[in-house]
């Protein structure tokens, strides 16, 4: 009997915003989630532009069977080997890389090209592709359901959300319309409900994943739409506390996270003030630690920021690609997703 202790890591992969190195680097880096967050190591990466300078990071995501993460740049994936830290492949994608999700299985990605016509479905242990599903805009993030059965595309071209059978790998369903082109969105475990953000709107929608309808437009209250620096619209980032309890929607102008009661009419309840603009907010696996991609770590119950992600250097370290990944030993045991998605019954 294995009763190595459960190892808890947060691995965030950078440079997660954009290209800009000053958010940590290059690299993928790992935080001790048991001892404060503390900075245990950095694994090297490739994920270069054409130029040799490091590439913007779209994605994360791992698989529990194959031991490995795997990180997605503008042009590339790469495999990492999670026992020794090794690059086992990097592959090179037509049309280029975008934010991809794995099946819960472990077994199949869905990659989308780089805001292109196209989504790759891909094997994880070759990285070759398996088919390609084509008729998009803009290909962009991607969650697949936890029952394995659905994949979530996200067109950022569109106001409707796309559902692929994942055992056909085919298009089989639409949701929607939303206000305007979905930007980042998260699911409930039941895979029942989904929470978007779209353009131009500081707030969420909710849409039926069975009906296909949308059932709500939520609008931060108290707090004015403004100028951000990135991603062009006022809320992008959503998360689901993993009791499915609570949404909180990042606000790039005011930098905030703004926490909503998950059960309608979707009562606003508190706003968190951030140390820089955020574009993605992820939790651990029991729900207990929030991370905004502006680089702070947040307990949930409480709303207070407990401490900031540093790198070897003491740098601020800041990524919109983190997940929490879990060990016994050298062998991944359970993986979280760079989603906040529920968890509830899981």
């Amino acid at each position: 009997m294995n009763t190595q202790p459960v190892k808890r890591y947060l691995y965030a992969a950078v440079p997660g915003i954009r290209d800009y190195l000053g958010y940590g680097g290059h690299g993928l880096l790992v935080f001790d989630i048991n001892h404060n967050h503390r900075f245990v190591k950095r694994i090297p990466l490739r994920g270069l532009h054409p130029d040799g300078k490091p590439s913007n990071v779209k994605g994360i995501a791992a698989s529990v069977p194959l031991n490995s993460v795997f990180v997605s740049t503008l042009e590339s994936l790469q495999r990492i080997d999670l026992a020794t830290g090794k690059i086992i492949w990097e592959k090179a994608f037509d049309k280029g890389c975008d934010r991809m999700s794995i099946s819960p299985d472990g077994l199949t990605m869905y990659l989308p090209a780089l805001e292109n016509n196209t989504w790759n479905v891909v094997d994880c242990k070759t990285g070759e592709i398996i088919k390609k599903i084509d008729g998009f805009k803009r290909s962009h993030n991607t969650l697949y359901g936890p029952s394995g059965n659905f994949v979530y595309l996200d067109d950022i071209g569109s106001p409707w959300l796309s559902v692929a059978d994942a055992k056909k790998h085919e298009l089989v369903k639409k949701i929607g319309p939303f206000e305007n082109n979905i930007r980042p969105f998260t699911i409930n475990a039941k895979e029942t409900l989904a929470y978007v953000t779209v353009d131009s709107l500081l707030g969420f929608e909710v849409g039926d994943l069975k009906t296909g309808t949308k059932l709500a437009h939520v609008v931060v209250e108290g707090w004015e739409k403004g100028p951000v620096r990135r991603h062009g619209n006022p809320s992008h980032g959503i998360g689901l506390t993993p009791d499915e309890k609570e949404l909180w929607v990042c606000d790039g102008h005011n930098m905030r996270l703004h926490v909503f009661s998950a059960i309608p009419p979707y009562q606003q309840l508190s706003t968190i003030p951030l140390q820089d603009m955020p574009g993605w907010v992820t939790f651990t696996l029991d729900g207990k630690y929030a991370y905004p991609s502006s680089g702070e770590v947040i307990d949930v119950q409480t709303r207070k920021v407990l401490t900031t992600l540093k790198d070897e250097f003491n740098n601020s370290v800041a990524s919109e690609k983190m997940l929490e990944l879990q060990f016994s030993g050298n062998k991944l045991v359970r993986a979280g997703d760079q989603f906040g998605i529920g968890r509830k019954g899981k």
